[in-house]
């Protein structure tokens, strides 16, 4: 599509949201699969899907597998795979990229008879990856928040099937001080009152209440976004219920700290200086406990790490793949370089031998 066209769209989208910001009631689930459609559109991502024994899983996917390592990235709680199509936009398209519906969430299945620790959704994942083939060979998982806990525990159960690890502020580990927010969330789990619960959102007040929560500095666009996928879950608020006491039970909740040991693949941990959710000290037991891995601490970010600080958090998360993984542009850059040292070489030797015929 031609850039100024996509100039132009983007330019209606941004129009609509100013005019209709906090007035209608109807138009954030609007606005927000406008925005969605651009995005996705603009990445150049397709929807996919992939069925088996009635289960299914979507997905968005970009490039094709090739000799270079795939990306899977998992979101956050009550999120979906749209989360992360502006943290991709650094991504060069010849990267297989696939940004997955977490069980549950999206348009992957949702059941309520299932179990949604962080183990067994990580089991669920590695059902999906080996129905699609994408653990032919190793691949950099990604996981931001729920997402990120859960990819700690899948790096630890499958360690030959993950080649780079990236968390963003993850949950899962074990504090010594808790944070109000965290005092609050154990005092919910102990009750079935989903009406004061902050990350099973029934109202557009408790969203904008997370936003302000999760952001460090929340902007129209972004409040747009959140109400839209308030208007998605709000349907399903039994299942975020759910998946909520599940990742938060005893089994469940500490799920990362007692897993992180396990982890072999090199690791980056990427975590916002002003996280109000997860403790940011967080990035350091991880570190300690991980010997080969790296932090990144971003300012001005929040928890909602791919909303608040899309483009840096994309650009670390790709300079970590082109770190761990290498690049075939990279490697062709250089036998370039060989080439042409090489070369000059050859032809330096070339010119003095002729230069000593010439005198002689």
């Amino acid at each position: 599509m031609d850039l100024n066209i996509c100039k132009i769209l983007l330019m209606i989208v941004r129009f609509i949201v100013g005019i209709f910001d906090r007035r209608y009631s109807l138009w954030p689930s609007l606005l927000f699969r406008i925005m969605i459609w651009y995005k996705r559109l603009i990445r150049g991502v397709t929807v996919k899907y992939i069925e088996h024994d009635g289960y299914r899983f979507c997905y968005l996917s970009r490039g094709k597998p090739g000799s270079q390592p795939s990306v899977l990235m998992l979101h956050g709680f009550s999120f979906n795979k749209d989360m992360w199509l502006s943290a991709i936009k650094l991504f060069p398209k010849k990267i297989h990229l696939v940004c997955l519906d977490m069980p549950g969430h999206g348009e992957t299945t949702r059941l309520l008879a299932e179990n949604y620790t962080a183990v067994d959704q990580a089991k669920k994942i590695h059902q999906f990856v080996e129905w699609t083939k994408l653990n032919r060979k190793p691949f950099h998982l990604v996981g931001m928040s729920m997402g990120g806990m859960i990819a700690g525990v899948y790096a630890a159960l499958y360690p030959n099937e993950v080649c780079a690890l990236s968390l963003l502020s993850p949950p899962g580990l074990q504090y010594t001080t808790e944070s109000e927010f965290i005092k609050r969330l154990k005092e919910l789990r102990e009750s079935t009152n989903s009406q004061k619960n902050p990350l099973v959102l029934m109202t557009v007040q408790q969203g904008e209440d997370l936003l302000k929560l999760g952001l460090y500095n929340p902007n129209k666009i972004n409040m747009q976004l959140l109400k839209g996928y308030l208007e998605d879950r709000r349907p399903h608020k039994s299942f975020f219920l759910k998946c909520f006491l599940d990742m938060s039970s005893m089994e469940s909740r500490y799920s990362l700290h007692g897993n992180m040991r396990k982890i072999t693949a090199p690791t980056q941990i990427i975590w916002g200086k002003n996280d109000k959710v997860m403790d940011p000290s967080g990035a350091e037991i991880l570190a300690k406990a991980i010997p080969d891995s790296q932090m990144h601490m971003l300012d001005k970010c929040g928890h909602f790490v791919t909303l608040d600080r899309p483009k840096k958090s994309g650009k670390v998360i790709l300079e970590f793949y082109y770190a761990i993984c290498g690049t075939a542009k990279n490697k062709t850059s250089l036998y370039d370089c060989l080439f042409k040292t090489c070369f000059l070489k050859f032809i330096f030797i070339l010119l003095s031998k002729l230069r000593t015929a010439h005198k002689d």
